[in-house]
């Protein structure tokens, strides 16, 4: 199968959208014109932002969305729908409009971050897509972003392929990298999204040596003296000892693993220092998240490699969004809000249109104006002071391509860096808290 012959994603559905399409079918509510939202209504572990990521994941999925024949057949020999559904799903293609946040843009509670206008039928399906992409994404980007605040300058690696699921492990590094990480060891991710990738070697190159001499001599002359040599497979102040001797002063950095990284670090940096090798790196690797590496800010440290932390979500391994229809067509044409009910999980009917309003840079509020018709939509004209926050990204079934590939991370990169530049200062701390903006819905 070459690239360009994607596997249908028709299936990554939940058995009730195509059991409702089957019963809206024949009742003849299947072509209602519907607005369906995709939002949080809160923000995961009481984190004071969070970051919209798997927009451009999700568009390239939706081109995949088509029944074919394989999928045909196990719907009917499962008995899933009727014949009628069958012939609806064979020539599905959305032809609706989406619009939302761009990736990389940050978000609160209630923030319209992907709004998908379209027939029921077209547009019901794509829920349980759309929210396990950006449901995954959104986490992994939340916990990266605060990994990236926390470590400032210094380099952060993403390394967690081992702690993840295959295609999970190569999202989790697009989505690190869109808010902040430098580069990844994940192979695929760089080819596919065009991520930087790093790595050099593991425990097991020194101990597939007969000596810790041996391996270091074979890897600088493999990859020369700016690579990184592991230095935490026995004795750490033996290992710097080894790796100078091997290397010479010129060599590109060290990497440490293990042990009580401040004191390590500091101690590690004055023996560097003291063989004459004031230039060679210090990158450690060991269980980092956003509060270690804050703990570490103070250390010589120059570089940190994060795993398990960041490909799970720091502790949040979902963003808790969710897919709610918010406006529909009644039976005569008119338009109706609609909303869920539910104690703690209300949602809140009509179209919306967002923005951040803005003081001097920096953001106060987000500001949701909400409209019960389908046409009255607010734009930035009638908010001066904020900066309108969704774009189209679908138009009437043509999908806008700048926002998926490599060019699309590229991209949502740099738009979180924007976006985070406005957010004030408070909003930046780790610790548990309200959102660092209030959500303020008006009237349209």
């Amino acid at each position: 199968m070459t690239r360009a012959e994607a596997p249908s994603s028709a299936l990554l559905t939940d058995r009730y959208e195509l059991t409702m399409i089957d019963a809206a079918l024949r009742d003849g509510t299947a072509a209602r014109r519907c607005v369906f939202e995709l939002f949080g209504r809160r923000l995961p572990g009481a984190r004071r932002f969070g970051v919209v990521a798997g927009t451009g994941r999700l568009l390239q999925q939706l081109r995949a969305f088509r029944f074919g024949d394989d999928e045909l057949r196990y719907l009917r020999d499962n008995r899933v729908v009727a014949d009628e559904t069958l012939r609806f799903l064979e020539n599905y293609r959305f032809g609706g409009t989406i619009r939302g946040y761009l990736e990389g843009e940050i978000y609160f509670p209630g923030s319209p971050i992907l709004t998908v206008e379209g027939s029921f039928a077209e547009a019901v399906v794509l829920e349980t897509l759309a929210l396990s992409i950006l449901n995954h994404d959104s986490a992994i980007a939340n916990a990266a972003a605060r990994m990236s605040i926390a470590a400032g300058d210094r380099p952060l690696a993403e390394m967690g392929s081992r702690r993840a699921a295959e295609q999970s492990a190569v999202a989790a590094a697009r989505a690190a990298y869109i808010t902040g990480f430098g580069a990844t060891s994940n192979l695929e991710a760089g080819r596919e999204w065009g991520i930087p990738t790093m790595g050099t070697a593991a425990h097991a190159w020194t101990l597939l040596h007969d000596t810790e001499e041996q391996a270091f001599r074979s890897q600088v002359a493999a990859l020369g003296v700016d690579t990184t040599l592991l230095i935490d497979t026995y004795d750490i102040r033996r290992g710097v000892e080894t790796a100078i001797r091997v290397a010479g002063t010129g060599l590109g950095g060290v990497r440490i693993d293990s042990g009580d990284l401040p004191t390590v670090a500091a101690e590690v940096r004055a023996q560097l220092d003291a063989l004459g090798a004031t230039a060679t790196r210090i990158t450690v690797t060991s269980d980092l998240d956003e509060f270690a590496i804050a703990a570490l800010a103070a250390s010589p440290v120059d570089a940190y490699g994060v795993g398990t932390s960041v490909v799970t979500g720091s502790g949040a391994p979902t963003a808790g969004m969710v897919y709610k229809l918010v406006a529909r067509q009644d039976a005569e044409g008119g338009w109706v809000s609609v909303a869920k009910a539910s104690l703690d999980k209300a949602s809140k009917g009509g179209r919306k249109a967002a923005f951040r309003t803005l003081d001097r840079g920096t953001a106060t509020s987000e500001l949701i104006a909400v409209s019960d018709g389908f046409e009255a939509v607010q734009t930035e004209l009638d908010h001066p002071d904020a900066r309108a926050l969704q774009v189209t990204f679908v138009d009437h079934g043509d999908t806008d391509t700048n926002f998926e590939g490599p060019t699309g991370v590229a991209l949502a990169r740099a738009h979180h860096a924007v976006a985070r530049e406005e957010l004030p200062v408070a909003a930046l701390a780790l610790s548990r808290s309200d959102p660092a903006l209030p959500t303020v819905y008006i009237d349209a």
